[in-house]
C-alpha cells in the first residue's frame, strides 16, 4: 500500500464501489485504495467463498433452506491490502478456488439467501469499522452504498456495456467465449437486480461512471479525483 496522504483526515473515509460484474470494480477499487493509502475489501469474494464452502460440503446451492441452515458455519477472513488481497475459509486459502466455473455458476443463488447476506453484512461492517480507525477503506460489491454502508463519504456506481464487460471478464479468466460470458453476465445481472434481499441498485447519491470508453488507469484517475474532491485531500504523486 502506498504511503500517501490519508484521504480521510483523522476520521477515516469509506469509498463504496458498486456495480455489475465486469464493470471494472475490482481493478479500480484496488488501484484507488493503493493511490489513497486505504484498505480494500472485495465483498463479492466473500459470497464466492461461502459458495465454495457450500459446494465442498455437498450443500444444494439451489435449496435456500439448506444453504440458510449452514450459513453460519464457514469461518471467513478477508485480507485488506489492495496490492495483495487474501481470503481464507476455515483457515484455507481459497483465493483461486472461488474463481472456478462451478463457483461462478452457483454464487448468485447463494447470494440471494437472506441468512447468508445477514451473516456477511455483519462481517463486512466489522471490517469497515476497523479500517476507519486507520484511515479508511474502499469497498466493492453490489449493495455497498445502499445497504452495507449507506453513510459512505463517497459512493460510485460503475457500469459498462455488456460486450465490454464480457470481453474484460473473458480476458481475466483466460478461457471461454465472449458470447457465453456475456450471456452469463446478463443472467447474473437479472438475478442480482431482482432478488428480494439487497438487490443491485444505483445507491442514492452515487456518482454513475460508465467505464466503457476508458482504460483502467483512466478510471482510477477519475475515481481518485472524485474522492479527493469529496474529502478535500490529495493523494501522493
Amino acid at each position: 500500500m502506498s504511503n500517501s496522504v490519508n484521504a480521510a483526515g483523522s476520521t477515516g473515509v469509506v469509498v463504496a464501489m458498486d456495480g455489475p460484474s465486469g464493470s471494472g470494480k475490482s481493478s479500480t477499487s484496488r488501484g484507488v485504495a493503493d493511490k489513497l493509502g486505504l484498505a480494500y475489501l472485495d465483498t463479492g469474494a466473500q459470497f464466492r467463498a461461502v459458495t465454495s464452502w457450500m459446494l465442498e460440503h455437498g450443500v444444494d446451492v439451489h435449496d435456500a433452506e439448506a444453504v440458510a441452515a449452514r450459513a453460519g458455519e464457514p469461518v471467513l477472513v478477508s485480507g485488506t491490502d489492495p496490492l495483495a488481497p487474501t481470503i481464507t475459509v476455515d483457515g484455507k486459502d481459497v483465493a483461486e478456488a472461488i474463481r472456478s466455473e462451478a463457483v461462478t455458476a452457483a454464487v448468485s443463488p447463494v447470494a440471494t439467501v437472506p441468512q447468508v447476506r445477514v451473516r456477511l453484512l455483519e462481517l463486512q461492517r466489522g471490517i469497515i469499522a476497523a479500517a476507519l480507525q486507520s484511515g479508511g477503506i474502499v469497498v466493492e460489491g453490489r449493495d455497498i452504498g445502499s445497504v452495507v454502508w449507506p453513510d459512505a463519504a463517497v459512493k460510485l456506481y460503475l457500469t459498462a456495456d455488456a460486450a465490454a464487460r464480457a470481453a474484460r471478464r473473458t480476458a481475466e479468466n483466460g478461457s471461454g467465449s465472449v458470447e457465453a460470458t456475456e450471456a452469463d453476465l446478463l443472467r447474473r445481472d437479472a438475478i442480482d437486480s431482482s432478488r428480494a434481499s439487497a438487490p443491485l441498485v444505483v445507491p442514492e447519491g452515487a456518482v454513475h461512471l460508465d467505464t466503457t470508453p476508458y482504460g483502467l488507469d483512466e478510471v482510477i484517475a477519475l475515481v481518485v479525483d472524485i474522492v479527493e474532491q469529496a474529502t478535500g485531500s490529495r493523494a501522493a504523486p
